[in-house]
């Protein structure tokens, strides 16, 4: 049986398929088009995941979309009603792309599968899942357990934004449910916008800012915008809001609380936008924490599954898996809305199978490397296209090479293997450098990635020597649990450098792995597997060998406001494009310093929109 999963027409569009249970394929849109959370129907998507499967359109059983859109429309106009006349100008704007193309999607959808099919074959039965049952299916069905709480976490979907959830074997059974407008997610994303970051895309920046604030609003957070009980349930207090009714996430009684508008986007970053950050992200943790411990109460499962945008909260998720009562946490890789394609999926797949869902305590998403892949003579012409000049190596004349490389605090372009399904790098698409240089995070944020100096780098380590670098005794393999550097690595500062504050601790050396040690001594920790990822294996293998350090620093191939590079034509012009010195794509070795100048190319940075 054949399942192909679609999430389009809010952001970050993607297709994944099924085949008898087993994840064949799953991409986002973005990486095709170049275009960034791009909301369009995934084409490029679709024709990838039926080419990885060798068969057409015609063989999919069903195609799932991942809401409800009806549902979502009522809510639409419930809440525009509610608030009635407020909002009417957000009404407007809005209703447009209603009438053309999401209150009709059934119709839409299908003309958009129409150009897979001849002109007399029939669609695929098309059926529809619910966005937080997308959500919940993705983090339960592909995880290592045959039982499990599940928690989703997001903006909104239909109706909710919050929900609960118990899986077992192939039944996902719901709970409870909070809904619009009483959103974590939402209220993320409010303080997003208050900090002067873009909404759905900046919200990790507000993650990374906070460890250099001090969380003085927390109380006034709590005393004026949340209402949370001592089970973790919250409702929010709309009148600080303008997301129901207006083109804003907050309103002039937000600033009068917060004392100033929101920060213009791009203009200094001072700390009152840390002391912000680091105050949401402290009541976050909070909140995620008390839903987690209650679901705990609830349930009396041992293993809890996350999925929605809030679960990319890796601090959060940190916290939960030292502090929660849960012995396992397991997390889907791509959380959001690119995940839902693979969760409509496998709610089908799961309400169709005729044989019951049995968990050997294996992850099914296969490192989520589920991607396309380059082939050697597609990338040598390529190359030879850009008149390139590279060398052919094997691994084992190439690992060591990239040791030395990588040992003398150069960065460097790494392109193999599949690409990753979701919003993290993880070693198919990245840029490494030595973990142990001080100079290595300011180079890559300001050189490479063109991109804020605050932002922090994660570590890509060893899976069987995680515990000598930090403390945590568990896999971590999709880069989403933030915990923190071993003791013994951390270096004591002086009493001056203590008493700083705010972007001011940015260049102190905390660690004898600086360029991955944040602010708070915690890194983002990616576990590398060898039977998941065996070459970035074999490259941290080589670079233990060569230094003693079995760890690098690990970034997503791309800059500033461009999605992750899709294509060795991508991967070489982001190369160029940067000051990386050397480049690898599968077994091509390049140095930036033997490269002729890519050609009519000045103006490359006006091509992405910032993020």
């Amino acid at each position: 049986m054949n399942i192909l999963g679609i999430s389009a027409y809010y952001h970050d569009s993607a297709a994944a398929l099924l085949r008898n249970g087993e994840i064949v394929a799953a991409a986002q849109e973005e990486r095709f088009t170049r275009k960034k959370h791009d909301s369009s129907f995934p084409h490029h998507a679709v024709a990838y995941c039926l080419g990885e499967a060798g068969i057409a359109l015609q063989a999919v059983d069903c195609v799932v979309f991942y809401d409800k859109p009806l549902v979502k429309f009522e809510r639409l106009l419930e809440t525009y009603l509610s608030y009635a006349p407020k909002g009417v100008r957000s009404f407007i704007a809005a209703m447009p792309i209603w009438l053309k193309e999401k209150l009709f999607l059934k119709q839409t959808l299908r003309k958009e599968l129409s150009a897979y099919l001849g002109d007399d074959d029939p669609p695929p039965k098309l059926m529809f899942a619910e966005h937080h049952q997308s959500h919940a299916a993705s983090a339960f069905y592909p995880s290592p357990f045959q039982r499990a709480a599940v928690l989703c976490l997001d903006g909104v979907g239909e109706w909710a934004t919050t929900t609960a959830w118990l899986g077992n074997g192939n039944d996902l059974q719901p709970l409870w449910e909070i809904d619009f407008p009483h959103s974590l997610g939402l209220l993320y994303s409010a303080f997003t916008y208050y900090a002067g970051f873009k909404v759905n895309s900046g919200e990790y920046k507000l993650m990374g800012l906070a460890p250099y604030g001090r969380p003085i609003y927390a109380e006034k957070i709590l005393d004026h915008l949340v209402d949370l009980k001592a089970d973790g349930t919250f409702r929010l207090d709309m009148q600080y809001f303008n997301y129901c009714t207006g083109l804003t996430m907050t309103n002039a009684r937000f600033d009068t609380l917060f004392e100033g508008p929101p920060r213009a986007a791009e203009s200094e970053i001072t700390q009152r936008e840390m002391d912000i950050a680091a105050s949401i992200q402290s009541v976050t943790e909070e909140v995620v924490l008390r839903l987690a411990s209650t679901l705990h109460t609830e349930t009396g499962e041992e293993n809890l599954c996350l999925a929605g945008g809030v679960a990319l909260n890796c601090v959060a998720n940190g916290r939960i898996l030292r502090e929660g009562p849960f012995s396992n946490l397991w997390i889907q890789p791509a959380a959001g809305d690119a995940g839902g394609a693979l969760g409509a999926a496998t709610v089908v797949q799961n309400a169709l199978s005729p044989t019951p869902r049995v968990c050997d305590g294996a992850d099914q998403m296969q490192g989520s490397y589920l991607g396309p892949r380059a082939h050697g003579e597609d990338i040598r012409r390529t190359l030879d296209e850009f008149g390139a000049s590279y060398r052919a190596l094997d691994d084992a004349e190439l690992m060591p090479r990239l040791a030395e490389i990588l040992e003398r605090e150069n960065v460097v372009g790494w392109f193999q293997g599949r690409m990753e399904f979701g919003p993290r790098a993880l070693g198919g698409r990245s840029i490494i450098g030595d973990p142990r240089s001080t100079k290595m995070q300011s180079v890559m944020n300001l050189k490479i990635k063109y991109r804020e100096s605050f932002r922090p780098f994660a570590p890509s380590v060893l899976a069987e020597r995680v515990t000598d670098y930090f403390e945590q005794d568990t896999p971590s393999p999709y880069m989403l649990i933030v915990a923190p550097v071993r003791e013994s690595l951390r270096l004591e500062l002086a009493d001056e450098q203590r008493q700083l504050f705010g972007i001011e601790q940015l260049n102190l050396k905390r660690s004898e792995l600086p360029a991955i040690t944040h602010v708070d001594y915690s890194a983002r920790v990616q576990t590398v597997h060898a039977d998941t990822n065996p070459r970035f294996h074999a490259l941290l293998s080589a670079f233990e060998d060569k230094t003693g350090c079995g760890v690098l620093v690990n970034t997503s191939f791309n800059v500033r406001g461009e999605p992750m590079v899709g294509t060795p034509e991508d991967a070489y012009r982001c190369f160029m494009r940067t000051e990386m010195d050397y480049l690898v794509i599968e077994n091509y070795l390049l140095a930036k310093s033997d490269q002729p100048p890519l050609e009519s190319d000045s103006n490359w940075q006006n091509e992405f929109e910032l993020d």
